[in-house]
């Protein structure tokens, strides 16, 4: 997937997860989209919503009042009692990123009655999902996502490689002493 930025993404961390600079954090991203807010003449809006364990982000660059869905995750799980907050990282290149204002509503929403009696401040930061949907996309700088060379990893791919090294040797081996009896042959 081809990625061109200003690009917004989400992430639902508990604390334990460290944010990739050098990835752009595609490591912890649920989901994303590029938005092409810089240098423009009029305001740019997004609107994110959080309802029932679905989170979306929408976008209005144009300022046609027409959202575009930029962000839909389901089987997000965020306590209550916490801060709302927005930050804005540029990489190599320098921008300015201004929040000119921010409007939060809370949502009036039916609960089961199990929702209604859970402690919503004790519930960890979690999306329910079996992996991300970026673990099997391939980072378009060329660096393929994998799970650290571990002790045991290391060992089965050195030997792999040393197997495969003699095994060559051998067919070399083989090859070479052919030749050698081809060759006295014509004598």
């Amino acid at each position: 997937m081809e990625r061109s930025f200003p690009f917004i993404s989400a992430m639902v961390n508990n604390g334990s997860v460290n944010y990739d600079h050098g990835k752009d954090g595609r490591s912890s991203e649920l989901g994303g989209c590029s938005a092409e807010i810089r240098n423009r003449e009029h305001d740019t809006y997004l609107a994110i919503r959080y309802s029932k364990g679905r989170l979306t982000v929408m976008i209005d660059v144009e300022d046609k009042n027409e959202w575009k869905e930029c962000i839909d995750i389901g089987g997000v799980r965020l306590p209550t009692g916490y801060f709302f907050g927005a930050s804005a990282a540029t990489g190599d290149l320098s921008d300015n990123h201004d929040i000119i204002s921010m409007k939060l509503y809370q949502l009036m929403v039916e609960h089961t009655p199990e929702e209604e009696n859970l402690d919503w401040t004790k519930i960890e930061p979690s999306v329910s999902l079996l992996k991300s949907p970026k673990d099997n996309i391939d980072d378009p700088t060329g660096n393929f996502r994998g799970t650290p060379l571990t002790g045991w990893k290391v060992f089965l791919l050195l030997l792999c490689a040393l197997l495969g090294i003699v095994v060559c040797a051998v067919v070399g081996a083989v090859v070479f002493q052919k030749r050698q009896e081809r060759n006295k042959r014509f004598y």
